[in-house]
């Protein structure tokens, strides 16, 4: 069994516009980080970019509101673990680019992701990650779908964080 996240957010701008040149320059950068963060066992592609192959039709939730552009930053990726998922998600690099978020996203009336732990073969699609999001949102934390903040184990109990992985993820990211 495999830890899924699924993100999602919305420029406050269409996605050409230049105030969002600095996101599409970190973007490479943050991708090649977590092709090598530790814990990660893949993630999906897109189809209109070269890298992995996308891991099914890329959907949005409901949330999500075409400019003209016809995309959304969103990822869908699976992880070993919720340590490693969150060390990635709040150290380095992208921990950098999240607090620069305000520049290029609109305030989410969202949760900004949600996790979930995925059996069975093969990877989930994006259909489901955006159906989980909207079910976040729309009934709040529980094991099918959840949070940092309010996380569940495989078994669908309630779970924190490791401290002790945490620390070992921490330090090996920073040796």
């Amino acid at each position: 069994m495999a830890l899924a996240l699924y993100t999602f957010g919305m420029f406050a701008r269409r996605a050409d516009d230049p105030a969002n040149a600095s996101f599409d320059a970190l973007n490479g950068p943050i991708f090649e980080t977590v092709d090598r963060a530790p814990g990660l066992i893949a993630r999906s592609g897109y189809a209109s970019d070269p890298g992995p192959d996308p891991w099914g039709s890329e959907i949005y939730p409901r949330f999500y509101e075409e400019r003209g552009d016809g995309w959304s930053p969103a990822t869908l990726s699976l992880w070993q673990d919720l340590e490693s998922i969150f060390c990635f998600t709040y150290t380095g690099l992208h921990q950098a680019a999240l607090r620069r978020g305000r520049e290029w996203f609109e305030e989410p009336r969202w949760p900004p992701l949600v996790l979930w732990w995925h059996e069975g073969e093969g990877y989930p699609h994006w259909a489901e990650g955006a159906s989980r999001l909207e079910r976040l949102h729309d009934h709040g934390p529980g094991p099918a779908h959840f949070t940092f903040r309010a996380p569940f184990g495989p078994d669908g109990q309630p779970i924190g964080l490791n401290r002790t992985r945490l620390a070992q993820l921490k330090a090996s990211a920073s040796a």
